[in-house]
């Protein structure tokens, strides 16, 4: 496989026909190399618009929907960023290029542990992982500029935007299949949040959020 092509292919073909014309975002997929971010039994699946399986039932997502997510929270230099699902390190790897700081929270200890050799070995120096259950965030380290939730929820929790600036943005999958819609708050006061739907999409389920009780007739 020519790795630069397919590179190329997933850019031209794949992320761009999705909206993303941002340059900058384009820019960085070209210079972060996916591929050392996937699982080795999955490299052929690298630049492929799918997602890729990860250890313990978790899976990368698909490479437009990477792309998208990064375009649509504008990620600038001064801001900390707090991902919740660290999956291989990859959108961190993304995030950390363009943000101050990004802390990543990975309930899965394998999880965890390929993300942190994942961006060492990727020289990216201003990303942290820490082994832990993301659905309450990180209080302690709160406000934070921009939270992404790698992976769907039944709903946004309010901790979660709690932990917001004003004028910092979330982003998540939120619903049930086979309908999700990733969705961009913004807070917007101390106590006011706009959101905006913005593509339909799914994604798997991030581990330790809970769901809608269901009612039976």
């Amino acid at each position: 496989m020519n790795i630069e092509q397919a590179r190329f292919n997933m850019i031209e073909q794949q992320i761009r026909p999705w909206e993303v014309l941002d340059q900058a975002v384009l820019s960085l997929l070209a210079v972060v190399k996916r591929e050392d971010f996937v699982p080795p039994a999955y490299k052929a699946l690298a630049f492929v618009d799918t997602e890729v399986p990860l250890p313990g039932g978790q899976s990368m997502l698909e490479p437009k929907v990477e792309a998208r997510l990064l375009q649509e929270l504008a990620v600038h230099k001064h801001e900390r960023v707090l991902e919740i699902g660290a999956g291989s390190g990859y959108m961190a790897a993304l995030l950390a290029h363009k943000a101050q700081h990004v802390t990543s929270l990975e309930i899965d200890p394998a999880l965890a542990s390929l993300a942190t050799v994942n961006l060492r070995r990727a020289g990216v120096m201003n990303a942290s992982v820490r082994t832990m259950d993301g659905a309450a965030g990180l209080p302690g380290d709160a406000p934070f500029d921009v939270i992404l939730l790698s992976g769907s929820v039944a709903e946004v929790p309010p901790a979660l935007l709690a932990q917001l600036k004003v004028g910092g943005r979330l982003a998540a999958v939120v619903g049930q299949l086979p309908v999700m819609r990733a969705v961009l708050v913004t807070r917007s006061g101390e106590h006011a949040f706009h959101t905006v739907e913005m593509f339909d999409t799914v994604a798997p389920r991030l581990t330790g959020f809970g769901e809608p009780s269901q009612f039976r007739f």
